[in-house]
């Protein structure tokens, strides 16, 4: 027969493992969601970058076109 001693150690090993297994698991869960936001943010930045960027390459296109007997011809604006 288990004593009262041993019982409660028992009731405390196990409420600590399963305390630890769960924290252990919030724990994997935040880091999670703490990576994935990151990873968001980071790819709307580069997002932004590159938008900013192709305005910038629309700006410096200077060229224009002109319709001639219907058709379009390119030449550049100086």
């Amino acid at each position: 027969m288990v004593g009262k001693f041993e019982r409660n150690k028992d009731t405390v090993q196990e409420l600590t493992e399963s305390a630890a297994m769960h924290v252990g698991r919030i724990a994997v869960i935040i880091a999670t969601a703490v990576r994935d936001v990151t990873r968001e943010i980071g790819d709307l930045v580069t997002d932004g970058i590159e938008m900013r960027e192709a305005s910038r390459r629309a700006q410096r296109d200077n060229r224009s076109f002109e319709v001639i007997d219907g058709e379009f011809e390119q030449f550049a604006e100086k």
